[in-house]
C-alpha cells in the first residue's frame, strides 16, 4: 500500500481516486472546492479543502510523507504549474502532473514534475485505435512502436494450433494469452488449438500487427 496526495478533484481526479482506493492505497485528496471534496469523501481515506497554490497550505500537508503526489488539476494550468513547483520545493518524493498539451508538459517537467500524464490525448489515441478496426477490443501502448492488442481470432485459425499456423514466423507477433469470457489462458503453447468464441492478446511492432489485423 502506498500513500498518495491527490490534488484536484475534477473528473480525472475523481476517477483516479476511485481506482487508487480499489487498489487499497491510502489517499489524501485536496481541492479548493468544498462540494468536490464532500463528493469525494467516500472514495478516499481523507479529504481536505485548500488552495494548493498557497505555500503555507502545501507546507501544512507534510508532502515528504507521501510516496507520490498527483497534480490532477486540469482547468487551470497556472495553478497546476504553481502546485507542482511548490510540492517539489517542499520535498515531495515523486510528483505526477496532468498535462493537456506538449507545451504544458515541458513547463511542468522544468518546474519539478517527475512525470506527466495526458488523459485526453491517451484516451483519444486509445479510441482511435479501438474503433478504427472491427477486430480490436482493447489496446495498450508500451512504446511508440510496440503495443498489446486484444483482437478476435481470425476465422482461418479456428480449429488449428499455434504450431500449425506458425504465428510468430508468419506474422512476427507473439500471442501473450487467449481469453474466453473471464477465463484467461496465459502464454499458450504451440499445441494450443484456437476456438471461435475467444479473443487473443498479441504483442508486436505496430506495423506488423496492423498487417496481421487485415484478415
Amino acid at each position: 500500500m502506498k500513500s498518495v496526495l491527490l490534488i484536484g478533484l475534477g473528473r480525472f481526479g475523481r476517477h483516479m481516486a476511485a481506482k487508487l482506493q480499489e487498489l487499497h492505497h491510502e489517499v489524501l485528496a485536496v481541492d479548493k472546492d468544498e462540494e468536490r471534496v464532500n463528493d469525494a469523501l467516500p472514495l478516499v481515506t481523507h479529504a481536505q479543502i485548500g488552495d494548493s497554490t498557497s505555500e503555507a497550505f502545501i507546507a501544512s500537508l507534510g508532502v515528504r510523507n507521501f510516496d507520490m503526489c498527483v497534480v490532477a488539476i486540469g482547468d487551470d494550468f497556472q495553478s497546476s504549474l504553481e502546485t507542482t513547483a511548490l510540492l517539489k520545493e517542499q520535498g515531495a518524493r515523486y510528483v505526477l502532473s496532468r498535462a493537456a498539451r506538449d507545451v504544458h508538459a515541458k513547463f511542468l517537467l522544468r518546474n519539478g514534475a517527475d512525470d506527466v500524464v495526458y488523459p485526453e490525448r491517451e484516451s483519444a489515441s486509445w479510441a482511435a485505435v479501438r474503433y478504427s478496426s472491427d477486430h480490436i477490443f482493447d489496446y495498450v501502448q508500451l512504446t511508440p512502436d510496440h503495443s498489446i492488442y486484444e483482437t478476435a481470432v481470425p476465422p482461418a485459425w479456428i480449429g488449428k494450433t499455434i504450431g500449425q499456423l506458425g504465428v510468430r514466423q508468419r506474422h512476427n507477433i507473439n500471442i501473450l494469452a487467449t481469453k474466453q469470457g473471464e477465463e484467461l489462458t496465459p502464454i499458450p503453447g504451440g499445441e494450443y488449438c484456437f476456438r471461435g468464441d475467444e479473443t487473443i492478446l498479441i504483442l508486436g511492432d505496430n506495423r506488423d500487427v496492423q498487417k496481421f489485423l487485415h484478415f
